[in-house]
Parts: C-alpha cells; sequence; structure tokens
C-alpha cells in the first residue's frame, strides 16, 4: 500500500547547536540574529526548554529575553544548518522510495509497504544514528494528510492520519489548522460561517469557487476533506524564490531613505536570480513598521525576466502600495522564480506562504525565519 512520510527535524536549528555546544545541553537556547538580544532581530528557533518560557520563532529578540533571561542566545549559522540537513538528507535517500525535501528540516518519504510505523521507526533510527538528530514523523495515505499528521508525532513521535481518522482528529479544530490555510484565509472563511475543518469539508465547492474563486474555493474543501493529489516528487529541489532583508536598529523614518534600501535589496536579490539562471515572475516587498507590523505587497512582472533594472522597477512599484509615514523597522525583497514544472495539480502550500499569500509569523516571504541571520549576511530560498 502506498503511504507518505513525513520526516520533521525536532528543534532542527536549536539541536544542531546543542551538538555544537554540548555544555549547552538541558538549558534554554535561542537561536536568531546575530546572537546579542539587546538588538533588533526575531528568533530563528528555540529549545524546548526555551519553548517553556513562551519563546518561539518570530518572536522579537528582547522579548525573548525578558520572557527567559537565563537563556543562551546564539548567532544563526546558516552554513552549519545545510551540512547537517544534507546528512540527514544522505540518510533518507538510503531507503526506497522518492523523497521530496521542503527545506533544511523536513522532507516527504513516499513508500509501499504494509506497516509504516515500521518504517519510520526505522527512518528515526537511522537518522539518530547518523546525525545524533531526533525527528517526528507523520504517516498519510497523501502530503497532507502526512505534513499535519506530524504536529500530533512531536517531540520524537510518530502519528498516523488518514481518512479513517481524520475527522476525528481535525473536525473541530479551526480552519487554519489545515497546511495551506492562514489567518487571512482562515477570517475569510469566517465570514461565510465556515469556522472549523469540519464545516468547511461540508461546503459546497461551487459556492466557494464563487465566493473565493474558481481555484481556490475548492481546493480548500479539498484541504479540509484531507484530499490532496500532489505527488511526492524525487527530483532535486530548486528554489521557489530568491529573498533579501535587512533589520535595522534605528527605525526608518525618511521615506526616501526606505526606497534607496528597497533598491539595494532588490539588486542583491537580482544577483541572486541571475545564479539561479532562471527568470523571476513576480516580486514582493515586505515591510515591517515599528514596533512589529508585517505587510506584504507584490506584483507579477510583465514577463519573466532576471534584468536588473525591471527588479528594482518592480521592487519600487509594489513599495508605492504601501503608504509613507510611519517608521519602517525591517524590509525585505522576493523575487518569485519560474518553475519548470509546477509538479502538483493543486495548489502549494510547501512554498513557506499560505494560500493567503502571506508568509507564516516569524517567517520570511521564502520561508526561511525572519531576520534569521545578520543583516545580508546571505539570501534565502524558499524551500
Amino acid at each position: 500500500m502506498r503511504w507518505v512520510l513525513h520526516i520533521d527535524l525536532d528543534q532542527f536549528i536549536a539541536a544542531v547547536e546543542v551538538l555544537r555546544h554540548p555544555e549547552l545541553r538541558g538549558r534554554p537556547v535561542v537561536v536568531g540574529g546575530d546572537g546579542d538580544p539587546t538588538k533588533r532581530g526575531v528568533v530563528s528557533t528555540a529549545s524546548y526548554e526555551a519553548r517553556q518560557y513562551g519563546v518561539h520563532s518570530g518572536l522579537p529578540l528582547r522579548t525573548a529575553a525578558r520572557r527567559c533571561p537565563q537563556a543562551v542566545f546564539l548567532p544563526v549559522d546558516k552554513d552549519a544548518y545545510e551540512a547537517a540537513s544534507a546528512e540527514v538528507m544522505a540518510v533518507l535517500r538510503t531507503f526506497p522510495g522518492p523523497i521530496e525535501v521542503l527545506g533544511w528540516d523536513e522532507a516527504f518519504l513516499e513508500a509501499q509497504v504494509e506497516w509504516p510505523e515500521e518504517l519510520a521507526r526505522r527512518v528515526q533510527r537511522e537518522v539518530r544514528e547518523h546525525t545524533r538528530l531526533e525527528c517526528s514523523i507523520g504517516i498519510g495515505g497523501n502530503p497532507l494528510q502526512a505534513k499535519l499528521a506530524t504536529g500530533f508525532a512531536k517531540p520524537a513521535g510518530v502519528f498516523r492520519l488518514t481518512s479513517a481518522n481524520w475527522f476525528q482528529v481535525l473536525g473541530d479544530r479551526p480552519t487554519d489548522a489545515l497546511w495551506g490555510i492562514g489567518a487571512k484565509t482562515a477570517k475569510r472563511l469566517a465570514e461565510l460561517g465556515l469556522t472549523t475543518v469540519a464545516e468547511l469539508a461540508r461546503a459546497d465547492p461551487a459556492e466557494l469557487a464563487a465566493r473565493l474563486g474558481p481555484t481556490l474555493g475548492p481546493w480548500y474543501v479539498r484541504l479540509a476533506r484531507g484530499q490532496d493529489r500532489s505527488a511526492v516528487v524525487a527530483t532535486p529541489w530548486a528554489a521557489r524564490s530568491r529573498s533579501r532583508e535587512h533589520t535595522f536598529q534605528e527605525n526608518l523614518t525618511d521615506w526616501a531613505q526606505v526606497r534607496a534600501e528597497v533598491d539595494r535589496l532588490a539588486r542583491l536579490v537580482a544577483d541572486d536570480v541571475a545564479a539561479e539562471q532562471r527568470p523571476a515572475v513576480r516580486v514582493a516587498v515586505k515591510v515591517r513598521y515599528a514596533p512589529f507590523t508585517t505587510r506584504t505587497r507584490s506584483a507579477a512582472l510583465a514577463a519573466p525576466t532576471g534584468a536588473v533594472e525591471a527588479l528594482v522597477t518592480a521592487a519600487l512599484a509594489a513599495l508605492d502600495r504601501f503608504t509613507p509615514g510611519r517608521p519602517v523597522r525591517l524590509l525585505g525583497v522576493r523575487a518569485d522564480l519560474r518553475q519548470a514544472d509546477p509538479g502538483s495539480a493543486d495548489p502549494d502550500p510547501a512554498d513557506g506562504q499560505s494560500a493567503d499569500g502571506q508568509p507564516a509569523d516569524g517567517q520570511s516571504a521564502d520561508g526561511q525565519p525572519a531576520d534569521g541571520q545578520p543583516a545580508d549576511s546571505g539570501s534565502g530560498t524558499s524551500r
């Protein structure tokens, strides 16, 4: 029988840091920015010990320090996490069946087995023995079910979610519990009287198509029913986007300076797009106002392009959709890249965005933690 396993490394970044610094085991560890909690930036990840104090991804570092003053704060080390991730993915590829990498810390594995729990336990043992990292594994009949099952498997557990127990597990939960539905869409659904997964599953797809669009409306209903037509794709992972962000230690109040920074970031993104050797199809600008309100605006390009000036012009045009006058603490520019093969018959939430088109809280637009590295120390890619 065909099963899909979703492997998700537990507290991945923090776990890698603890392996590098064994003396930190059992202590609250917070990773983010350049490791200085007196500066602006957000938490990329927190160990389970730190989470007990309300510290979580996306939380401002200063707030994390107030909630857990005894925490050890460390800077982001992207190279170390990529190396650890590569080791894990190499282990996963020793198992038969396609592996689809979703990011540093997660992947799908498709397998034809009778007892998927046995396979899941074997995967956990192999990952632990070869990398000393723990992982949680969700099991489902499709990627959607497996992905959501993982949330019930943490930490270091295994959980099966199928059509047989879908509504028992998820029926009474809010619609944004579904992979692909964010707070914005959940609010729109609530306005239609659809607040739970079960209510959304009972909705008329044709009616939602008329209200929310011919593609997304019916797709939301399929999500609520646990239906997913996408396959596990083993082709090498390719970035869906490239992005750059910068957190300012002092708010920008001069809009001319804001435009200059967006111009600068867009040129860095253009260099990253050129390195990908695939043109961009859309450009987005993210503005985080003080104290911590984030807005994103984007626009499709007239034609796919990697031309520097075209990307800069598009980014500045997106910026013009914002209202000047409010202090700005963070700016980001993202270029969505042309995809050779969508790889799915459904919209794909795996690019770090919800179906709202907005990144999850505490993430950059490309799915990696916002402020996850010192300003401009590297670019981001969606996973």
